[in-house]
């Protein structure tokens, strides 16, 4: 069986890194959804790609940047992709036609606004496509229920790109935290700063938030540390800072920090342990690093401290003009240099193993070697296992539109609720 098409959704900085007509200024300069799929084909994972947008204006100047910044970098690799809409067209739609040019069996990328994950996801699995989602899955417990019913139905794969479960230090923590004891305490930090609100500026504070998209990660890891040994989230109540937002453009209201106050408990023998979980996109310029991230985990006979941003590797250099001189890099996420051939040499990087595990398994599905419910008992962040997070997520925002009010997270599997 041939290899599967893929359609990526979304041509903005995950997937290109080419915002606003130029380079990204993040740490994510030439994307990781297209250099990643450009590599995979490189090595005969995937066959066809194309992309889709909104506006098809865009991509000459995509097409270029990808050139330049891929294929002249990397011994040529091929980085062609069939579009849509046309280079003189603007469409919303424009989903729809891609995904109707897609074989069954293909699979999709969709990396686009929060606010928009549903509706494409809903149309590429009931035509039958396997669908990739960036975190959150979706804003809303409903829609993500409704979605693991359908993908049941239509007997697809929907995954969620929830790569900090594929970052090496996070997996090891998993595996020790087992032999720790009790889950006690969990307290996460994660940032960006507020350069990127430039990046965000279409939908932040308008359709979606900083804690469905940066503290979607350790609410996730969290969740998939303490899930087997039956703990569950029963109670959210959220916290937030205004102002700074605001004053860089965003919409009035928009939130600069959020916190997430999670209680935990155990049916089996009503211990209870709390989770805080904290992440802000004004955090200041030039520190040093694009992202804070690092979580504390304490249970009954351990802890676990990890600092993603810091691994003990920094440079010292005076011809970056963006501010501060000394960086702390992470290239155990994305590695960007070459191989002694020139070829992307990345394939290692827990980004772009989030992506192959997701190939991997589509392959899997089409060819009858797996199923669903193989893919669920592997722990892979499917939807099944990633219910949790958007019941937390959207019971946060609940909570700051509500003033503050607790959120209860009632039920278990599809039938769990919010109240």
């Amino acid at each position: 069986m041939a290899p599967p098409a893929v359609l990526m959704i979304g041509t903005g900085e995950y997937t290109t890194g080419f915002v606003s007509g130029a380079a990204s200024t993040s740490d994510k300069k030439v994307g990781v959804v297209g250099l990643t799929l450009f590599d995979l084909r490189r090595r005969g994972k995937v066959s066809d790609l194309s992309m889709v947008g909104v506006s098809g204006k865009k991509f000459p100047a995509i097409r270029e940047h990808l050139q330049k910044n891929i294929s002249d970098a990397y011994n040529g690799l091929d980085v062609s992709f069939k579009s849509f809409p046309s280079d003189d067209q603007t469409d919303p739609e424009a989903f729809r036609t891609a995904i109707d040019a897609l074989p069954r069996g293909s699979a999709i990328t969709i990396f686009t606004p929060d606010s928009t994950h549903f509706d494409i996801a809903k149309y590429a699995i009931e035509r039958g496509i396997h669908v990739m989602i960036t975190k959150p899955a979706t804003k809303l417990l409903s829609h993500h229920v409704e979605l693991i019913q359908l993908a049941k139905k239509h007997q697809v794969l929907v995954y969620i790109e929830h790569h900090k479960r594929f970052d090496p230090a996070y997996q090891d923590a998993k595996f020790r935290s087992r032999n720790l004891g009790d889950f006690n305490y969990f307290y996460s930090y994660m940032s960006q700063p507020k350069s990127q609100l430039e990046t965000f500026k279409a939908w932040a504070g308008k359709e979606s938030d900083i804690s469905y998209y940066l503290n979607s990660h350790h609410v996730d890891i969290c969740e998939w540390l303490v899930r087997d040994a039956a703990w569950r989230p029963a109670t959210v109540r959220a916290s937030a800072s205004v102002g700074i937002s605001e004053a860089v453009g965003c919409v009035k209201g928009t939130e600069d920090t959020i916190t997430l106050l999670v209680d935990w408990t155990r049916s089996t023998d009503d211990k209870r342990a709390t989770g805080i979980y904290t992440a802000s996109w004004t955090a200041p310029m030039n520190a040093g690093v694009h992202s804070q991230q690092h979580f504390h985990y304490i249970a009954s006979k351990g802890e676990v401290n990890i600092n993603q941003a810091k691994r003990g590797y920094d440079v010292v250099d005076e011809n970056d003009k963006s501010g501060s001189a000394l960086k702390w890099y992470n290239p155990f996420y994305m590695r960007y240099a070459p191989d002694e051939e020139g070829n992307f040499n990345g394939q290692s990087g827990y980004g772009y193993v989030s992506f192959e595990k997701f190939i991997d398994a589509v392959t899997g599905l089409n060819e009858g070697k797996i199923s669903l419910v193989d893919l669920d008992k592997r722990g892979l962040p499917t939807l099944a296992n990633t219910v949790y997070t958007t019941a937390i997520l959207e019971a946060g925002r609940r909570s700051l539109d509500e003033n503050g009010r607790t959120v209860e997270i009632l039920g278990e599997g599809q039938e769990i609720r919010l109240s």
